[in-house]
């Protein structure tokens, strides 16, 4: 049976009666580039024609910023397959989609030393 709030899309002993491939037509490239941390968020514009169940169920999760892995966790789907929907939605207008910004350079040597410290710390 479904589990409550997943509707009829999951099986708790089969599990995603739906396969992730047959969500996304088979595509695994989305139409444009989205990082993991991108922040995705509904623009307020309704898409035009029928996106499917979890094209909606992806708009709902954006109307506040929101991180695509967010939206992949949310929806259960492999983060390639939320990517190509959430690609659908920025192609039809319904989603803007902003890149991740880091305040830091990623590369700076004492902020990996710190990590690395951290690390050590755990282990």
């Amino acid at each position: 049976m479904a589990a409550a709030g997943d509707g009829p899309w999951l099986d708790d002993a089969a599990g995603r009666l739906v396969r992730p491939f047959t969500v996304s037509n088979g595509r695994t490239e989305p139409s444009i580039a989205l990082d993991l941390m991108s922040q995705v968020m509904a623009t307020g514009s309704t898409p035009l024609g029928y996106l499917g169940v979890e094209h909606a169920q992806a708009l709902d999760l954006c109307r506040a910023p929101v991180s695509v892995a967010e939206v992949a966790a949310h929806l259960k789907l492999p983060a390639v397959v939320a990517k190509v929907l959430l690609s659908d939605l920025v192609d039809c207008g319904a989603l803007t989609a902003k890149p991740p910004v880091f305040h830091h350079n990623p590369t700076d040597r004492s902020l990996l030393e710190a990590v690395l410290d951290g690390l050590r710390r755990q282990l």
